[in-house]
């Protein structure tokens, strides 16, 4: 059986700096994509997309995952999403439904943080639907970006990002309404504890 890993306290750790230094790039990101600067967008974009996997990896094999880490890299990716969203919202490339949408299932989740905190409990693990519905939309919105450019690449662009875009949406919806039957079984095994006290 393998044994699982230790989560450490340590805020000054390899993957941490890596995830802080994305946070960083989040204002850049937005910048670049309001002014219409896409090439760069795109730069920056995959510059975090390949932070978002290394952190992960380096804080598995260096063992230096800690809470705060934890915290910091969906925290990013969320970043990343709304901001691009909200950018191309703002040029048109995507309707506001979707924006409304995305940022509908990560408003639903902050109602349950305090919900849980009452109980005793930090924010939910990341699970895997959750990861591959973020993931689905990180490729979705280069390819979006991408769709802009005239031609037989921005039309193949447009066609895939949307696809990302579709699974995207629909598999952080199931991951969100997960965490919310993930924590109605905490919440309802915290008072039947509290019951049978």
């Amino acid at each position: 059986m393998q044994q699982e890993r230790e989560v450490g306290s340590e805020v000054w750790t390899v993957p941490n700096l890596i995830s802080m230094l994305r946070l960083a790039l989040v204002p850049v990101f937005a910048v670049l994509i309001v002014s219409g600067h896409d090439v760069w967008a795109l730069v920056v974009l995959a510059v975090s997309g390949f932070t978002d996997w290394l952190d992960g990896v380096l804080a598995r094999r260096l063992d230096q995952v800690s809470r705060l880490g934890q915290l910091l890299d969906p925290a990013a990716d969320r970043l990343f999403i709304f901001v691009t969203l909200v950018g191309l919202a703002w040029r048109g490339v995507v309707p506001l439904w979707v924006l409304a949408v995305i940022v509908a299932r990560d408003v639903m989740l902050a109602c349950l943080v305090p919900l849980l905190a009452r109980y005793g409990y930090g924010p939910l693990q990341v699970n895997l639907v959750g990861k591959a519905g973020t993931f689905s939309l990180l490729y979705a919105f280069p390819l979006l970006l991408l769709a802009e450019v005239p031609g037989a690449v921005g039309a193949v662009a447009h066609v895939v990002g949307w696809a990302f875009t579709w699974w995207g949406v629909g598999l952080y919806w199931l991951a969100g309404l997960q965490y919310v039957a993930q924590t109605r079984r905490l919440v309802l095994a915290e008072r039947g504890t509290a019951g049978a006290a």
